[in-house]
């Protein structure tokens, strides 16, 4: 039986950015997660950009097409998971008992297990951040002018407001988001799936912050080009860490981070000179190189070609010999990345090239086979703001 997280709440209350934060979550670990988002099939098939009007629940024109390409959704969801998904988000508004009743009898009719996820917020102040944060950056107000859209927006959501019914069913599996994630309750909730789904959202954070990650300064084994190793830093490593301090106040200016190191040399090396408090995590040490830790790539071609053959065809899940694949340091950067989601004041992550590379996958949202191959460039600094459309992303060295 595969599960169908049902999305409930009104605009603006994040659950777009619940849903794919959940659906990478999962596919993090190994499961078939996808979101069919309702606004996406509107903006596909009728275009982005609709008048509040369309909206109107009196408009039986726009309450025609909207149940349409609702249905078209939830058909897709049902053929997605006929071919083997386990895990399919319904990304709408499923405002009403009847919506909600409606889709959970086609769930439940395909033999699939639906949970609902409502989203509340009674916090006026955050709302209006998440109208400025998120949908100003929508795909429906491209070419509007911010004021304009506000207003539009604002028109929407009382359109809905008008018809809300929370869900109220006492036999339904519901989990219950207020506001942003200070209060969760779960309801007749089973199996493990959904349980560590309810968790994960005990710690993910839906307001903007501004994270930081780069690779230790330039260590003697990057010189030689050795893997692995516990080095110091080189020359050029030193200079980098010295800058670094320079580097990170002109972006945070007065704002006080907080610095996550691995547990290696090199990174305590180059955080050596920063002003903030300082952690270190053994989860953020380098991938581990097993046999052929200290070996440089011409070394590990020479003596283990048939490994070097094999990293090279498949980098995620290629393992070292007694040492570890891209899938095992994103297993192990768990706890790293539920304390990042929940992080609510700027991070500082100085690690190693296969950690930072699996952090920009997870908040870039890029396919996990991608991960091993992206370019992470020493003495660079990588600035990453989550949001609901997925990441600004700044760097600069």
């Amino acid at each position: 039986m595969a599960l169908v997280l049902i999305m409930v709440g009104l605009p603006a209350r994040g659950k777009t950015y619940m849903a794919r934060k959940i659906a990478r979550y999962l596919q993090w670990h190994g499961h078939q997660a996808r979101v069919f988002n309702v606004g996406n099939y509107r903006r596909q098939r009728l275009g982005a950009q609709q008048p509040h009007s369309f909206f109107d629940p009196d408009n039986p024109e726009g309450l025609t097409a909207r149940k349409a390409l609702a249905r078209a959704a939830l058909d897709d969801v049902c053929q997605w998971l006929a071919e083997g998904g386990e895990v399919a988000i319904y990304d709408a508004t499923n405002i009403t008992r009847a919506r909600r009743g409606w889709v959970q009898e086609a769930i439940e009719r395909a033999g699939h297990e639906p949970v609902f996820l409502e989203s509340i917020c009674n916090d006026a102040q955050l709302i209006a951040s998440n109208v400025r944060q998120t949908k100003l950056r929508s795909p429906d107000y491209l070419d509007t002018t911010a004021d304009e859209a506000i207003r539009d927006f604002n028109a929407r959501i009382q359109h809905y407001e008008r018809c809300y019914e929370t869900v109220d069913n006492p036999t339904s599996a519901v989990i219950r988001i207020t506001d942003a994630g200070k209060q969760v309750e779960a309801r007749n909730i089973e199996g493990h799936l959904v349980t560590r789904i309810v968790f994960f959202l005990m710690n993910l954070q839906i307001e903007p912050r501004r994270l930081f990650f780069l690779r230790h300064g330039e260590s003697l084994f990057n010189v030689s080009g050795q893997l692995g190793g516990d080095s110091a830093l080189s020359p050029r490593g030193v200079a980098f860490a010295a800058r670094l301090p320079q580097l990170l106040q002109e972006r945070l200016g007065d704002v006080t981070p907080e610095v996550w190191t691995s547990s290696l040399q090199r990174t305590q090396q180059t955080a050596a000179h920063l002003p903030y408090p300082s952690r270190a995590w053994k989860a953020l040490d380098e991938i581990e190189a097993g046999a052929c830790d200290g070996m440089t790539y011409e070394e590990v071609a020479a003596q283990f070609p048939d490994e070097f053959a094999a990293r090279a065809a498949d980098k995620l899940n290629y393992r070292y010999p007694r040492g570890e694949s891209y899938r095992d340091v994103m297993k192990r950067l768990d706890p790293v990345i539920l304390e990042l989601e929940r992080a609510s004041h700027p991070v500082v992550v100085i690690a190693h090239n296969a950690v930072i590379r699996c952090l920009q996958a997870w908040f870039t949202g890029c396919a996990l086979a991608e991960a091993p191959h992206l370019e992470v460039p020493l003495h660079t600094i990588f600035e990453v703001t989550p949001i609901a459309y997925g990441v600004e992303e700044k760097r600069w060295a």
